[in-house]
């Protein structure tokens, strides 16, 4: 009761104003940087709240929308960086459906306008889900010119890796006449293609396009210059494009340049020319960064120079950062390409000894060396250790051993293998080696019952591997095992297979001993 009057009388002689002015003389007194700092410090709760529940999302299949509807729903605000953030990292983890859900629900909300650079990263997921179709559409839909202008590369590139030459050449098209200001870049692009597809007489083309344009070229325009002049001229057409890329003030020749040429010599077989470019372009590396001693060692090794290999690998370990797998997985390559196994064997357990996460590529590389040299004890107990170290192998190590295992004859292992390999093909796109594809299948003719074979050549038809040799195959096991293969012949319409005369003769067979089932 004490405490209540003493309250009351505070009240009742104005000590609610004393209260509050001392309250705002303690207040003014905290320094504004602390002030400051608490807002901040609230704000970036509030955005890793945001951060934590959608990385957070355990399944590839859960929804993103859902959870920003119902952060929304519960009075919490969000922005456009901190979407964009959210978007980027759920991008390199490769978690494109989820960074599109978040885009898509950005397009729908007032307040929330897309800037240019998130509508060029969504045609850049929608191509990744396999929608370039999609990715068409939005790019035909985009509010202004700077959006327009930050999307078309990833849509140019979408055709390039799709190797659309007449949809990449009609964007191009369609850009000039938007009187868009194109960049390098999409020239670059479109020099790629022409490369790909073995159209080398057009990129000289594009350069022209480009001085005609008033675009200049970049240390990539001129390398790829240099290669396809090279390939489609000789060597002295590719020296002369490098000889202009040194008279071009505005490029700086780097070592990516030197390479280049470095490759281009090696192919014309002349090593000292090569040798003589490789040295110079060391000289251009950078101190802070070992990503060009990757290209470097690689021309080395097929050069078979191994001790400049060796010393370059050396060399880019004093850098100072962190080795990556990719830089693992270069040398190794280039060992066991010059037969330096031992090396290899030495670099892999220095790999595993600093390795945090244990990614099975660079296991897969000396597994596979082990596979071509015939060592499967080896191959098999690299891939338990890889196991009991926690590897989770992909398609290309179930690829190596199925191909290791067909080669010792050990069938049993080899389809085991493979079923293993299918299972992964959801989340990749394999193709595995078709005479591979071919022994196990006549091993199914020989030793397989029925059901295992015809769940094998359906799920190689199903997958689209199916060849004239598989279908023949089928044919004979259904021969053997005295069963109709009522539906065979559709499918070999649908996958395009020609009815050869071998093809003929098995299908009439199977009619004759069909109609000799039905008699008896």
């Amino acid at each position: 009761m004490a405490s209540r009057s003493i309250f009351s009388n505070l009240k009742s002689n104005g000590g609610d104003k004393l209260a509050d002015a001392r309250w705002g003389r303690l207040l003014s007194s905290v320094p504004s940087w602390v002030k400051k700092a608490s807002v901040r410090s609230a704000a970036a709760a509030s955005n890793e709240s945001l951060k934590g529940r959608i990385l957070g999302l355990r399944s590839p299949t859960e929804s993103a929308t859902e959870v920003l509807r119902s952060w929304v729903d519960s009075g919490q605000k969000v922005d456009i960086p901190q979407l964009l953030s959210i978007t980027q990292i759920l991008h390199k983890s490769r978690r494109y459906n989820q960074a599109l859900q978040i885009l898509t629900w950005q397009e729908t909300q007032k307040g929330l306008q897309m800037p240019a650079v998130a509508h060029a990263t969504k045609v850049k997921l929608l191509i990744k889900v396999g929608n370039l179709t999609a990715a068409e559409e939005h790019f035909n839909c985009l509010p202004n010119t700077a959006s327009q202008k930050a999307a078309c590369l990833p849509l140019l590139n979408g055709y390039v890796k799709e190797s659309d030459i007449g949809k990449a050449e009609a964007f191009m098209s369609k850009l000039v006449s938007m009187g868009l200001t194109l960049c390098p870049h999409l020239y670059n692009e479109m020099m790629k293609l022409y490369i790909a597809t073995s159209q080398f007489e057009k990129v000289p083309l594009v350069i022209k396009e480009m001085n005609r344009n008033k675009i200049p070229k970049n240390i990539l325009s001129y390398n790829l210059w240099m290669d396809a002049s090279a390939r489609s001229s000789g060597v002295a057409k590719a020296e002369a494009v490098y000889a202009e890329m040194l008279s071009d003030e505005r490029v700086c020749m780097g070592w990516s340049t030197l390479s280049t040429l470095a490759n281009i010599y090696t192919k014309a077989g002349l090593v000292q020319k090569a040798e003589t470019a490789l040295k110079t372009a060391e000289t251009k590396l950078s101190a802070s960064n070992s990503f060009g001693y990757i290209f470097l060692m690689t021309q080395y090794a097929l050069l078979k120079k191994k001790t400049e290999v060796l010393r370059l690998w050396q060399t880019s370990k004093l850098i100072g950062k962190r080795m990556t797998c990719a830089n693992y997985m270069c040398i190794l390559s280039c060992l066991v390409r010059l037969g330096g196994i031992v090396e290899a064997e030495k670099v892999f357990m220095e790999w595993e000894y600093n390795c945090r996460n244990y990614d099975i590529r660079v296991s897969n590389v000396l597994l596979g060396a082990y596979v071509k040299n015939g060592w499967m004890e080896k191959a098999e107990s690299l891939h338990r250790h890889t196991l009991e170290k926690g590897g989770c192998p992909n398609y290309k190590t179930w690829e190596i051993l199925m191909e290791g295992w067909v080669k010792s004859q050990d069938m049993v292992k080899a389809v085991t293998a493979m079923k293993k390999g299918f299972a992964l093909l959801k989340y990749c796109h394999w193709r595995p080696p078709h005479y591979t594809l071919v022994t196990i299948a006549e091993y199914f003719e020989k030793h397989g019952n029925s059901d295992d074979a015809n769940n094998f050549f359906r799920d190689v038809q199903r997958l689209g591997l199916a060849s004239s040799e598989i279908y023949k195959s089928w044919f004979r096991n259904h021969l053997l095992a005295k069963t109709p293969a009522f539906d065979i012949l559709e499918m070999m319409y649908k996958d395009g297979i020609e009815m050869d005369n071998e093809i003929s003769a098995l299908v009439q067979a199977l009619n004759e001993q069909s109609k000799s089932d039905s008699r008896d």
